[in-house]
């Protein structure tokens, strides 16, 4: 056996983080154009909260199929076509004309992107030792918040030179490369990989049982699982308030903040960037405080629930706030705890699921678009309702997290529904 492993797995992390950098940068791209596209085409607050929930509609419906697929086909195949599919949908952005158009153009894009995180996840699985899971979770999650961090002011900067159509074109083409590259690089099994050695392999033994193909889900143990319940119903309190940063709140800025279109977008961007921090301190901080407690379970237990209260106290905190720097700043570091119980989340879905790992995660993410199918459809009821009070939305998220709490307190996040030897229990 080689002395030394080598760093194989480390570029699967890589690839992971550059596609979720990707992911965010198009869909944060139709946040900070919507004033455009409103003007252009005439929509209401209504119908732009309904382009906003198309997208997160159709990403919950097919979050189950793409992680089904990636179980039983591998994740090279699926991951090549959906990011193909939503690169090109991304581009068809531009060419929409009205309502029903740009509806369902967001819709396919949504379907498209789906597939991409349960599919990592299974990489994620089948490449990593089980202690770097949640690290590499966190690097993943905290660079796709970086990415959709600094979008509203990339894109501020690109409608200098460019129209908002011809943005999402460029913005298009990146997944385009990304998918050539991945495809011709990596390999779901590890061992038939040639930059892998004897001894990486023997740091990721076991993962011949969950890189192949697994296209019998135990549905019903799924289904009857209080765990996978929980896990359900926790990130869609979790993503409830995301969907808010990256579809409402450029708007919330300038309306009721009333900062220009250059402030809206730096300030825009605080959630996000304090989002990322709070995925790699979760991520970071996971197996040590594990070690601290001596228990993974309340280990996660703890940091989930502290996050999702101190995510709650601070948005409160944030709406008596007057100074808009300031108030985004509590903003952030609200999103900052939510972040905090990203990694922890996934890494349960890769601990619960084993080999359906995929299957697990992408019914899990499936509830945190239906959180974003209703967020910004509510919101904008809400404000037309209240003639644009703001606070309104604002406290009905806060409140949301309260029940995430709830749901991490009685969650038991490491009890695989089928045990697989090398995997922690405890």
């Amino acid at each position: 056996m080689d002395a030394k492993p080598t760093r194989a797995r480390h570029r699967v992390v890589l690839f992971a983080v550059t596609l979720a950098v990707i992911t965010y940068v198009d869909r944060v791209c139709i946040a900070q154009t919507a004033p455009y596209i409103r003007a252009d085409l005439h929509f209401s607050r209504v119908q732009m909260g309904y382009v906003f929930a198309a997208f997160a509609w159709a990403y919950a419906l097919f979050e189950i199929p793409g992680g089904w697929m990636g179980d039983w086909l591998g994740p090279r195949r699926v991951l090549l076509r959906v990011v193909t599919w939503w690169s090109v949908c991304t581009a068809a952005m531009g060419w929409m004309w009205n309502l029903a158009s740009m509806t369902t153009a967001n819709f396919l894009f949504g379907a498209g992107e789906a597939g991409c995180f349960p599919n990592l996840t299974k990489v994620f699985t089948a490449w990593l030792p089980w202690h770097e899971r949640v690290r590499a979770q966190g690097l993943m999650w905290m660079t796709a918040r970086f990415g959709g961090a600094f979008t509203p002011m990339l894109v501020v900067w690109m409608l200098h030179w460019v129209t908002w159509r011809q943005a999402f074109q460029i913005f298009g083409l990146l997944g385009v490369v990304w998918a050539v590259l991945f495809f011709r690089w990596f390999r779901d099994d590890p061992r038939r990989h040639p930059a892998v050695n004897a001894a990486e392999l023997a740091l990721l033994e076991g993962a011949e049982k969950l890189a192949s193909g697994h296209g019998n889900v135990p549905w019903r143990k799924m289904l009857t699982s209080p765990s996978v319940w929980l896990l359900w119903v926790q990130y869609f309190c979790l993503s409830y308030t995301f969907w808010f940063y990256v579809t409402w709140l450029p708007t919330y800025l300038r309306e009721y903040r009333h900062l220009d279109e250059n402030a809206a977008a730096r300030l825009a961007s605080f959630p996000l960037l304090f989002g990322g921090v709070g995925c790699a301190v979760g991520g970071f901080l996971a197996a040590r405080v594990a070690r601290w407690m001596g228990s993974v379970k309340t280990a996660r237990r703890a940091m989930a629930s502290a996050g999702c209260l101190g995510a709650a106290a601070l948005l409160f905190l944030h709406t008596g706030i007057r100074d808009p720097f300031w108030a985004m700043v509590a903003m952030g570091f609200a999103s900052f705890a939510n972040d905090l119980v990203v990694p922890n989340a996934w890494a349960a879905c890769m601990d619960i699921g084993g080999k359906y790992a995929g299957t697990l995660s992408g019914s899990m993410n499936m509830m945190g678009n239906l959180a974003g199918g209703t967020a910004p459809v509510v919101a904008g009821y809400l404000l037309a309702a209240t003639h644009n009070n703001w606070l309104v939305p604002l406290h009905v998220m806060a409140a949301i997290y309260l029940l995430g709490v709830l749901c991490w307190l009685l969650l038991d996040p490491v009890t695989p529904l089928e045990p697989v030897t090398g995997e922690p229990s405890s």
